[in-house]
Formats: C-alpha cells, structure tokens, sequence
C-alpha cells in the first residue's frame, strides 16, 4: 500500500507517517519504481502500536525503547514492564500537579464571587499577587 492508503488504515496524517520515518520509529519502506512508499502489514501494526502509545501519553524515547525491546525478540519482557512502570511513575506526577493546578484554580475562583469591576476583580488580584512558577509545580515562560 501507499502512504495515503497506510495513513488511511491508521487514522495516522501520512505527514505524521513520514515523522516518525525520520524519528527511526518506522523502519524506511521499500519503494516502487516510480518512488513511492510501499507499506505491508507490518508497518501497519507497528504504526498502530506507535499511535497506542502515543494515546497514552508515551513520548518518543519511550516508544522507541519499547520497539527495540520488540525488536530484539528478547525471551522476558521485564524490560517492558519496567518501561511502563516508568511512565506510569511520570503519569503519577503529572497527576498530582494537575491536582495542584485544579485547588489554585479554585482558590482563585474563589476570590470573586460575584461580578465587580475589573479593577476590584479578585482572580486577577490574585494572578497578579502569585508565584508565577508555582502552579501545578510548572514554570512559566
């Protein structure tokens, strides 16, 4: 199959296809005489392997580790299972600072309970009183 046809199968934007090329992830297909991409199979499920992963969160030095360890056709998958507890030590995180987030978020909710003038208005008192770095543990730019 062509690009078109391999972005269509995966639901994948056939620039996004060609990243991940470029990134290593996709192995460079053979290509036709004219030049074109020519996927098979098994380019379609590692493709839809990369898309899972990126649907839960894993960045690419993650999925690249977990497509060499499929690559290598180890006998354990130890090293698997240690990845993902990895990212889901990194999700654990984010999660609390997304907690964080959310109780400033609403202690500033909280600071204007009804409408009033922009220069009394206590969210905007309070955006400009805080630790800009503080939110959710994120620094600002």
């Amino acid at each position: 199959m062509k690009i078109g046809e391999l972005a269509h199968a995966t639901d994948t934007p056939a620039q996004t296809i060609r990243y991940y090329e470029r990134e290593g992830l996709l192995p460079a297909p053979p290509r036709t005489d004219a030049n074109y991409r020519r996927y098979g199979p098994a380019q379609v499920q590692r493709l839809r392997l990369i898309r899972r992963c990126r649907s839960l969160d894993m960045n690419l030095v993650e999925i690249r580790a977990l497509l060499a360890v499929q690559d290598a056709k180890g006998p354990q998958c130890g090293e698997v299972n240690a990845l993902l507890d990895a990212h889901l030590g990194h999700v654990t995180a984010r999660i609390a600072e997304l907690q964080a987030l959310k109780k400033e978020l609403q202690a500033l909710r909280r600071r204007c309970t009804e409408p009033a003038a922009v220069d009394a208005c206590g969210i905007l008192q309070g955006l400009a009183e805080g630790d800009p770095g503080r939110a959710g543990g994120r620094r600002g730019l």
